[in-house]
């Protein structure tokens, strides 16, 4: 097994927790910042490429954060958990009704502002609301970072300034 230096083990664990919580690309500001590596993101980028060059991380496209490998996670295994094989798979089972869990939350989430939206619109008696006529329009609006919670005020606002200039 390819050896890691503390650091570079540190920084592909942290790596693969963020992965596997959010999967979306670790960027080098991003780690620096969230685990307080007490390095700069010019050292984390140095290790990420040490790392890319031993193929434990990839960088999906140019200006992306990098992303495990196949050889990462089974490093992460084999040293993480030696012989606990079955405390991995408990790990990786635990994980994915987390999973589950946040995205039945979500549908629940769309659901219930849905539900809340044909709520409005049939109180106020329109069959549209002008300018919004289907669900990507919305989803537009809506943008890929806000939280549930400003997604939903910007909906409310986005209704609220369509109706009053009806």
């Amino acid at each position: 097994m390819e050896e890691l230096t503390k650091r570079q083990e540190k920084i592909l664990q942290v790596i693969i927790d963020e992965y596997t919580k959010n999967a979306e690309p670790i960027s080098s500001k991003l780690l620096a910042k969230k685990r307080g590596f007490n390095i700069s993101p010019a050292t984390v980028r140095n290790e990420f490429q040490e790392l890319t060059d031993k193929g434990f991380i990839y960088q999906p496209h140019t200006s992306a954060g990098r992303v495990p490998s196949e050889k990462a996670y089974k490093y992460f295994v084999d040293r993480i958990f030696p012989g606990q094989e079955k405390q991995y798979t408990q790990f990786i089972i635990r994980e994915v009704r987390i999973t589950r869990q946040r995205i039945e939350d979500e549908l629940r989430l769309a659901d219930e502002l849905r539900n809340s939206l044909e709520e409005m619109v049939s109180m106020l008696n329109f069959d549209s609301l002008p300018g919004i006529d289907n669900l990507p329009e919305i989803l537009e609006m809506l943008g890929p970072s806000k939280t549930e919670c400003e997604k939903n005020i910007d909906i409310i606002q986005s209704l609220l300034r369509s109706l009053e200039e009806f």
